[in-house]
């Protein structure tokens, strides 16, 4: 599967030097807390849909493999528990969204948006380890979803 990106990140990839910095953007939205927008960044960038603040994270970006449901393992570095204790009050799965920018045009998506439910966390004093992926088994649902049966679809029956 090809990906599309911009002609300024073509140019960075293949360049044996560049002066672009790609970022991993990642946004924590649930009903029980205000967004939450990281970026792994030294200084606070702001896109099209609010201020991403600087924190050391680091993300695996998922696999494209198509016998597998993509998992994501984001490590959030534990530096002033305000993450963590936003997602200690969360009841329920918080949807994560991973985007991949560069830093001279924040606005541009190079990779994502990646969306994924945050299916558990665990913490101590240094870092939170987040596994990302989704919360319905994709490949064990029936296709398609309904049965014709006598019952459901009187029509058919003979």
């Amino acid at each position: 599967m090809s990906r599309q990106v911009s002609q300024a990140a073509l140019q960075a990839m293949l360049a044996q030097h560049t002066g672009e910095v790609f970022l991993v953007c990642v946004r924590i939205a649930h009903p029980d807390i205000s967004t939450i927008r990281i970026v792994n960044n030294t200084q606070a960038i702001t896109r099209t849909d609010g201020v991403y603040q600087p924190y050391p994270i680091r993300a695996r970006l998922p696999d494209q493999r198509d016998d597998q449901i993509p998992q994501v393992q984001l490590i959030v570095d534990n530096v002033d528990r305000s993450v963590l204790e936003a997602i200690r009050t969360i009841s329920g799965v918080p949807t994560v969204t991973l985007e991949v920018v560069l830093a001279s045009s924040p606005n541009t998506i190079e990779a994502g948006p990646f969306e994924f439910d945050l299916l558990g966390a665990t913490y101590d004093a240094l870092v939170i380890t987040g596994t990302l992926g989704y919360e319905d088994d994709l490949l064990s649902q029936p296709i398609p979803a309904l049965t014709y049966t006598p019952t459901n679809s009187p029509g058919l029956v003979p």
